[in-house]
């Protein structure tokens, strides 16, 4: 089953054009129709994700779309786009099988969002080697992600309250994904994720929650809140630090009772949803701190986990890197073979600090660059060619820890040198050695390859002019 493949229906062929363009940008494996019954042809061919549907067109209507997928393609999620005007038929369609529903003119933000919460879903309701194996398409061999998985195995059954710790980009939501999909009782139920840092209070409470209709400007329409739309599966609050007081009582109320109420509405609505919070930032030091609720966090805290850097798993560097070569090759169309051994030495070396994520989008560019079968050294961000050590850390006291040079005591760190001119400490060096490359590299304390690439830059000969 091809990931990622979205089926666009409407007659407007403006607006049709416009979100496929907006979808192609995302890297989205779009299609268009411009009607039902040329969606319907399109279904038969193979199979989608995600179906977007204007309500209003000719013969074939978005509604009797959506009970043809639901019918015959069970596994597909609709999305219906309409004109206020059928706001309540819209409703409707989501009670008789429709993912959600969007409002014209449709705002990026909004359809991004929207896509993502449906692709999530599908993942996790459709695919038989997640149901068979929760931890499918995560990449790792090492000891500690082992016994995370362990770990999930253990719980998974519970309803227990999950709480990830762990740096930007280690793979919180996909643990998250893991944790759900394992879990018998909610794993064909939806898994719905929210981004709670990256939305002001008041919105993060209607997305949260839901609203009314006229509870706030702008509220057009009742909304379902992520809370509603999870019911009998998972939810996925990350950045949960970043909940104010008032949304920390909130959700307290709601991992007690399972109750709540829509904003603006005075009737309490109940939910049987497992909650996985996720944090990068330490909970007790903003417990301690006052600007986390102590009974909260002990809530959430019934199950912790951590998830480890990409710099304590240095093992498994190697598997990512495959692994995304052969995903970014794909998705480009370009048939690159792997990773000679001095960019992936170099790769193994570096820190990520920003992890897999990190990792991630420094393959996928490196593919699009690539001039060769094999990534080289070059098709890397030149950060990536200096060892670790030039950027010490800072210790508790604000104190900087120390480099370790290399071990023979006539190296010449470059980072020692800096009133040197680059180019002449190199030639320099290089002369002390007879013009030995890998000598040289080793004095300066660099990878050969960052070598190799400097001398490239700086335009000195591969050996001395006569």
């Amino acid at each position: 089953m091809e990931r990622n493949r979205i089926l666009i229906v409407d007659d407007d062929p403006l607006i049709r054009g416009s979100i496929y363009e907006m979808l192609r940008t995302k890297r989205y494996d779009v299609e268009m129709a411009s009607n039902g019954t040329e969606a319907m042809e399109h279904l038969k061919r193979h199979p989608f994700q995600l179906v977007l549907t204007d309500w209003k067109m000719p013969e074939v209507d978005g509604m009797r779309l959506l009970g043809h997928i639901k019918l015959k393609y069970p596994e597909t999620n609709v999305v219906l786009i309409t004109g206020f005007g059928n706001i309540t038929s819209a409703v409707e369609a989501i009670r008789q099988g429709a993912f959600d529903y969007l409002t014209k003119p449709i705002q990026p933000e909004e359809l991004e969002a929207t896509i993502q919460r449906a692709l999530t879903q599908y993942i996790s309701m459709a695919d038989p080697e997640t149901l068979e194996n929760p931890f499918a398409g995560i990449v790792s061999q090492d000891q500690a992600m082992q016994q995370l998985f362990a770990m999930i195995k253990m719980v998974s059954a519970s309803s227990a309250t999950v709480l990830l710790e762990g740096e930007s980009g280690t793979g919180k939501r996909v643990i998250a994904q893991a944790i759900h999909r394992a879990d018998p009782k909610r794993r064909t139920h939806p898994f719905v994720e929210i981004s709670c840092g990256a939305l002001p209070e008041t919105l993060l409470e209607s997305e949260l929650f839901g609203h009314v209709r006229g509870s706030f400007t702008g509220a057009i329409r009742d909304k379902q809140g992520r809370f509603e739309m999870a019911d009998g599966g998972t939810i996925l609050l990350d950045e949960i630090d970043a909940f104010s007081p008032a949304l920390q009582v909130k959700l307290l109320r709601v991992i007690q009772e399972k109750l709540y109420e829509r904003v603006g509405d005075t009737r309490t609505m109940r939910v049987d949803v497992r909650i996985i919070a996720a944090t990068n930032r330490r909970l007790p030091e903003l417990v301690q701190q006052g600007k986390f609720r102590e009974d909260l966090y002990y809530r959430l805290n019934v199950i912790a986990m951590r998830i480890p850097p990409l710099r304590e798993r240095k093992g498994d560097i190697p598997l990512l890197v495959a692994h995304f070569i052969g995903r970014s090759a794909q998705t480009m169309g370009k048939t690159i073979s792997g990773i000679s051994d001095d960019a992936l030495r170099m790769l193994t070396d570096y820190r990520w600090p920003g992890n897999i994520r990190q990792l991630e989008n420094v393959i996928e560019r490196a593919v699009i660059l690539a001039k060769q079968p094999g990534l080289q050294p070059d098709d890397f961000p030149e950060e990536l060619h200096f060892p670790q050590a030039e950027r010490p850390v800072s210790g508790g006291d604000g104190a900087q820890e120390p480099d370790h040079s290399p071990a023979d005591e006539s190296a010449v760190a470059l980072k020692d040198a800096l009133k040197l001119p680059e180019r002449e400490l190199i030639l320099k060096v290089l002369a002390e050695v007879h013009w030995s490359r890998s000598e040289a590299a080793k004095r300066l304390g660099i990878h050969r390859s960052t070598l190799y690439h400097k001398l490239r830059k700086l335009g000195i000969q591969t050996s001395p002019r006569p």
